[in-house]
């Protein structure tokens, strides 16, 4: 014979169960609107892949802080 009643720990168990469920979404929806707006802005997104970035090297016979 199963039981019915619910204890009082269940309910506080189930409430916070679900708050924590919300704030996960919501990270995800964070998470998920930062990644859209990264992308539909494009430009330069370039990732780390230990290679030197062609878009940071300094072209021929161009130096930074050369005064002639």
């Amino acid at each position: 014979m199963p039981i019915q009643a619910e204890h009082e720990i269940h309910g506080r168990r189930r409430s916070r169960n679900v708050g924590l469920g919300l704030v996960l979404i919501g990270f995800v929806a964070l998470v998920f609107a930062l990644t859209v707006v990264k992308v539909r802005q494009g430009g330069l997104i370039e990732g780390y892949d230990h290679q030197p970035r062609v878009s940071l090297t300094p072209l021929d016979g161009e130096t930074k802080g050369d005064a002639p």
